[in-house]
C-alpha cells in the first residue's frame, strides 16, 4: 500500500523520484513506526497517513526548488522531515540534519545507516547554538517546524549563504505570520522570494512553502539566546 501511495503521489506532483526511494521510504517506514513505540517521533502513523502527511508532504518541495548537489540543512528536524524525506528522493543532495534532543540524532543515524546514506551529517544542537563552520555554509536551510515565523527566521536564516534561501514549511494561512516576520527578515538579510500553495496528493490538505532568499550577510549578533528570541521577537 505504500508504495503504491507514493508512486501515484509523485505522478501526481509531476515528480520522477530515485530509482531506490520507494524501497528506501519502505525501510525508514517500518523503522519509524517500529521506534515511535518506545519514543516519541511523531504524532502520525499507519503507512497511508506518513505516505501522505509526511513522506508526499516533504516530497513536494522538490518540484519548487532544485536540491541536487546543494548544500542543505534540515533545522530542527526531528524524526528526519523534511531533510530525510528529500534525501530519499533525490540522493545527490548534500544534507545535514540538526536537532536538539540526543535520542532523536541516535534514530536518524540508525536510519540512514539502514538506507545506505553515508553522506548524511547528524548533528545534535540547538539551532541557536551554531555549530563551527556551519554559519552561512549552506545553499538551503529547510524547517517544518511549528513555531512562529519571526522564530523560525532567525533560527534559520544565518545558516544560509548569500544567494541561498530558507524555505519554511507552514499551513496555508500565513498572511499574519508573514506580516509580523517581515522586519525580522529583513534585518537578518533576507527577502521574500514567493509563498507557492500546494496541495498534498490523495488529500484535500493545503500547506505552504514559503522561500525567503538570503541577499546580504546576516549581522554576528543574530541568532541571539532562545529565552532572548522568545522573549523579544524581532
Amino acid at each position: 500500500m505504500l508504495e503504491e501511495l507514493l508512486q501515484s503521489g509523485f505522478e501526481a506532483l509531476s515528480l520522477v523520484p530515485d530509482p531506490q526511494a520507494l524501497g528506501r521510504y519502505r525501510i525508514y517506514y517500518e523503522y519509524l513506526e517500529e521506534m515511535n513505540r518506545v519514543m516519541n517521533l511523531t504524532a502520525i502513523s499507519g503507512e497511508e497517513d506518513v505516505a501522505r502527511l509526511h513522506f508526499l508532504d516533504c516530497a513536494a518541495l522538490l518540484g519548487l526548488a532544485d536540491l541536487a548537489g546543494k548544500k542543505v540543512i534540515d533545522v530542527g528536524t526531528g524524526a528526519g522531515f523534511p531533510g530525510l524525506a528529500l534525501k530519499i528522493a533525490c540522493p545527490a543532495m548534500e544534507l545535514t540534519l540538526l536537532d536538539s534532543l540526543d535520542k532523536r540524532i541516535n534514530f536518524l543515524k540508525n536510519t540512514c545507516e539502514k538506507l545506505g546514506f553515508d553522506d548524511v551529517t547528524c548533528i545534535h544542537s540547538r539551532a541557536e547554538e551554531i555549530p563551527a563552520g556551519f554559519r552561512q555554509g549552506f545553499d538551503f536551510a529547510l524547517s517544518r517546524a511549528v513555531a512562529r515565523l519571526n522564530l523560525l527566521c532567525e533560527l534559520c536564516l544565518p545558516y544560509v549563504k548569500k544567494g541561498g534561501a530558507f524555505i519554511a514549511m507552514k499551513g496555508s494561512d500565513l498572511e499574519e505570520e508573514l506580516a509580523e516576520a517581515r522586519r525580522c527578515i529583513r534585518t537578518l538579510g533576507g527577502q521574500v522570494e514567493r509563498k507557492i500553495d500546494y496541495t498534498i496528493p490523495g488529500t484535500d490538505v493545503t500547506h505552504c512553502a514559503l522561500i525567503i532568499r538570503k541577499v546580504a550577510d546576516t549581522p554576528a549578533k543574530y541568532p541571539r539566546r532562545w529565552a532572548q528570541i522568545k522573549k523579544s521577537p524581532l
